[in-house]
């Protein structure tokens, strides 16, 4: 869960990236991968709706490496609404 800082609509994915605050309170800027721009807006998550300064839980995978990176599944904002996020990921639906 975090607020939006930057939204990169670049091909081949497209990249999120989201103040999250960590158990302790200290915030980190977190990555998150999507899919394609077209699959992303397609489904929902345009300019207006990924605007600077909204917040969302995004559900995803973690990077393997340890680094703040997640790959994309799902993206919720505050309206309950819910978009698929256009992952790479094959266990994604």
């Amino acid at each position: 869960k975090g607020t939006i800082t930057k939204v990169q609509l670049t091909n081949p994915h497209g990249w999120v990236f989201l103040n999250v605050k960590d158990k302790d309170g200290k915030v980190e800027n977190w990555a998150i991968e999507t899919g394609a721009p077209l699959q992303l807006v397609r489904r929902g998550g345009d300019k207006k709706s990924l605007a600077i300064g909204t917040e969302l839980i995004v559900d995803g995978w973690m990077a393997r490496d340890g680094s703040k990176t997640v790959n994309g599944r799902t993206i919720k904002f505050g309206d309950g609404r819910e978009i698929l996020a256009g992952s790479s990921n094959n266990a994604a639906q």
